[in-house]
């Protein structure tokens, strides 16, 4: 078992999500420029503290949120011990950041992200892991945004190990997964969890760098995209499209999950909901349309950086 982290290393923890709250509500409202987010801040119910931030009706994000939590509880809720049994019925403690980005423009890609610390158990006995990581969802798709998001991660995985990336973009393929349409959510990105070796400094650090990478992977795509024309076709596929990330939501996401076993505020938790969606029933998108080619060349699990140079 891995020694648990001092107050102090908690404490710069904190702080570090805090500050990146900060930094990825002022560049996306820079890249909006136009809409601001509400900016609240209250206290757990058992204590810790929460900062939802929300963002609606922009020039060129329709929606965005970014909530940090500290929260603490007497018991792990049950979409936290799925994986880890053992831990059922422990008090816990958690801090996270999860920001979700629905752009106005079909040709800019959605966006998800998630980081957080947990620690279960009291006193000798407790244990602590890190978990997060980000995913994009495309509506059209593009090859050097493709690359430029996965080079990003791949860039800030190397801190943990030579594998890192490998791993944990194949989590991230296989987690957001829509199970009864058999087909990906969007083109993935890295996605880990239960992270506690090799100790906490090291894991640390490379939970530092993959958040902090974030917005480097998604403000070119998102600045490249955001001013394309498009018509009504392309906006009622990006809502039927924004459909699919909807029911993973709601039908398989851990993190939905928790917050509302949690006992979490609910407009807080579903804030990762789009704020217009389409379903009807449609056919297949005409052979050889961009829409076509997002289902083929896009939707699909695949090597991004197969030709790059791991060096550059």
């Amino acid at each position: 078992m891995q020694s648990g982290p001092t107050n102090r290393q908690l404490s710069a923890l904190d702080l570090h999500l805090r500050i990146l709250q900060d930094r990825i509500c002022d560049a996306l409202e820079e890249a909006d420029g136009q809409a601001r987010f509400s900016r609240e801040e209250y206290p757990g119910e058992r204590g810790g503290q929460a900062r939802p931030r929300l963002l609606s009706d922009g020039l060129h994000l329709e929606k965005a949120a970014v909530n940090y939590s500290h929260t603490r509880g007497e018991a792990l809720p049950d979409a936290a011990t799925k994986r880890r049994p053992e831990l059922a019925g422990k008090p816990f403690q958690a801090h996270s950041i999860s920001l979700i980005v629905h752009p106005r423009n079909p040709y800019a890609p959605t966006t998800h992200a998630n980081f957080r610390f947990f620690r279960a158990g009291d006193g000798a006995s407790s244990v602590w892991w890190f978990g997060g990581g980000y995913d994009l969802t495309p509506y059209y798709g593009f090859d050097e945004d493709a690359v430029h998001w996965h080079r990003t991660a791949r860039g800030a995985c190397g801190l943990l190990s030579p594998d890192a990336y490998a791993r944990f973009k194949r989590w991230c393929d296989e987690y957001f997964h829509l199970a009864h349409r058999q087909e990906p959510r969007g083109i993935g990105g890295v996605f880990f969890d239960d992270l506690n070796e090799p100790g906490f400094v090291r894991c640390f650090e490379f939970w530092t760098a993959v958040s902090s990478s974030f917005l480097p992977a998604y403000l070119p795509i998102l600045e490249r995209r955001k001013n394309s024309d498009y018509s009504e076709r392309e906006r009622e596929w990006q809502l039927l499209r924004r459909g699919r990330y909807v029911e993973f939501n709601l039908l398989y996401d851990r993190g939905t999950r928790y917050g509302l076993q949690a006992g979490g505020r609910v407009e807080s938790i579903l804030a990762s909901l789009p704020p217009l969606v389409r379903w009807v029933h449609a056919p297949p998108p005409a052979e050889g349309s961009d829409e076509a080619r997002l289902m083929s060349h896009f939707l699909r699990p695949r090597d991004w950086l197969a030709e790059d140079d791991p060096a550059a």
